[in-house]
């Protein structure tokens, strides 16, 4: 039997599976790392630790696995997106911590650069908008905080990249720089069609290219493994995409408006929008999906509307942390069901602003319609209401955009098992929810590209073949109700 591994580098921990050619996660293992907040608005990680839990969690997934290294034919990588890394190319050590994508200590700089009048030509090189979210600017702040991390790199003596591309230096012993298509879509800095360095943004951002990674397709040979612990060498890297494009990739969305909704702290929905990036008139988002590098379709080039809400399970958190109406997070879903409807109340989880499609950072969260009849019950169940009716702006937007009417939404993540949450989506989406057996996507996107790169599938009908639906939620009786639910969501995200 052959094996893929899997690593999941996400922003709080790093999770590894082996995974065989029938799908089967035969080892997993997770490893957490620390949080620096050296002020407020600011996040950093120390790339050493993020290297460390990568090393730990793999020894702990092939010590569960009980499989033979020897078998593990390919590795995949998927990554939180957007943070930033600057690393010595010589030695591998970071060379400050990095900053993450959450951070926004670049905010007043983003604000400057949108009053310049330039994010039209900036939207149609890359897709994004002016915001402390992307690298561009946090590279940009670290250079300029230090100069002689700017001379060094300039020199070629530092690489600067996202984790994926650390990882790939660390997994390689240093011989290769490299990231793939996705991650780069990412940063500001890349050209959405051309799918290289984009001149111009590197002048904007005063970056000097030769700090920066080769961009490669999502699948294919990146690189092999040298001097990795409890690995042969020679492992080909052969398959790497941030976190949100794994997992489209992972849920099969392999036609124009398959789409799927990532639930974790927020809601990340992209839609498959075929060959050629779509412009967005609603505020969404477009990237690169992936680009496949081997296999039958060698060269395939996939783009993608996004949009983001940035609370979503974060929302049940704040009901248990914050309010103390419930003491687990599962709870929120029998607690909901103890009502049939919210009694008028309505939240709007805003808590840290709005994503797209408002993008609104000043909008703060509120809960409205309150009365001496409002109980536990029917909080919890606004809160879920309000996590589904996000999406559904999302989704509406993507529609408008694309000219493709969604038949069905493939979810995952950890809120996606949540079968009252996934009816509400239903209902009020008017469109099938589709959940997977392994919920785990983004990793087994991960893995889906590594066996595209390694040969382990020949293609995407492949995998289409191999992904498994567990639960299908239909439109149901509540539908008839959503018009009304829609138009006093929109009222209070109004007030928000």
């Amino acid at each position: 039997m052959r094996h893929v591994l899997a690593i999941d580098q996400g922003t709080t921990g790093s999770t590894v599976l082996v995974i065989d050619e029938e799908l089967r996660v035969v080892g997993r293992d997770t490893r957490e790392f620390r949080q620096i907040y050296p002020q407020p608005g600011w996040v950093e990680h120390d790339p050493e630790e993020i290297w460390q839990s990568v090393t730990a969690a793999l020894a702990g997934a092939l010590a569960a696995s009980k499989v033979d290294p020897a078998s593990i034919d390919a590795i995949g990588i998927t990554n939180q997106r957007e943070t930033a890394v600057l690393w010595e190319r010589q030695s591998l050590r970071p060379a400050r911590n990095a900053i993450v994508w959450q951070d926004r200590r670049t905010a007043a700089r983003c604000a400057e650069l949108k009053k310049s009048g330039r994010e039209d030509d900036v939207r149609r090189r890359t897709g994004l908008i002016f915001d402390p979210y992307f690298t561009a600017t946090k590279l940009e702040w670290m250079l300029a905080d230090d100069p002689d991390l700017r001379r060094r790199g300039s020199a070629g003596e530092l690489c600067a990249g996202t984790v994926d591309s650390y990882l790939i230096a660390r997994l390689t012993g240093g011989a290769a720089h490299v990231t793939d298509v996705t991650n780069a879509s990412r940063t500001l800095l890349c050209g959405l069609e051309s799918l290289d360095w984009d001149p111009a943004m590197l002048s904007l951002f005063q970056v000097p290219p030769e700090m920066l990674p080769i961009i490669r397709p999502s699948a294919g040979v990146l690189g092999e493994t040298r001097g990795v612990p409890g690995l042969r060498d020679g492992v080909p890297i052969a398959g790497v995409a941030g976190d949100q494009q794994a997992a489209l990739f992972g849920q099969a969305c392999f036609q124009p408006g398959d789409a799927k909704c990532t639930y974790g702290t927020g809601a990340f929905i992209l839609m498959n929008t075929g060959e050629r990036p779509v412009p967005s008139r609603s505020g969404l988002l477009t990237t690169v999906a992936w680009q496949l590098g081997a296999g039958a379709e060698s060269g395939q080039v996939r783009y993608a509307l996004e949009g983001a809400a940035f609370i979503a399970g974060a929302a049940v958190q704040w009901l248990r942390d914050g309010l103390g109406i419930i003491k687990t997070a599962p709870e929120v879903e029998a607690l909901a069901r103890q009502v049939e409807d919210t009694g008028g109340v309505a939240l709007v989880p805003a808590f840290t602003g709005l994503g797209a499609p408002h993008w609104r950072p000043e909008a703060r969260g509120i809960l409205t319609g309150l009365t001496r009849g409002t109980t536990r019950a029917h909080i919890a169940r606004a809160c879920l209401e309000g996590i589904a009716l996000q999406n559904v702006d999302l989704i509406k937007a993507m529609e408008s955009d694309s000219g493709a009417e969604l038949t069905a939404l493939k979810v995952d993540g950890g809120a996606s098992a949540n079968d009252l949450l996934m009816q509400m989506q239903a209902d009020l989406l008017g469109r099938a929810i589709s959940r997977p057996q392994i919920i785990e996507t983004t990793a087994l996107g991960a893995a889906f590209l590594a066996g595209l790169g390694a040969g382990l599938w020949k293609g995407v009908a492949d995998i289409a073949r191999v992904w498994r639906e567990e639960r299908r939620f239909q439109p149901g009786p509540h539908r008839a109700a959503a018009a009304a639910l829609v138009e006093q969501w929109h009222a209070a995200v109004s007030r928000a």
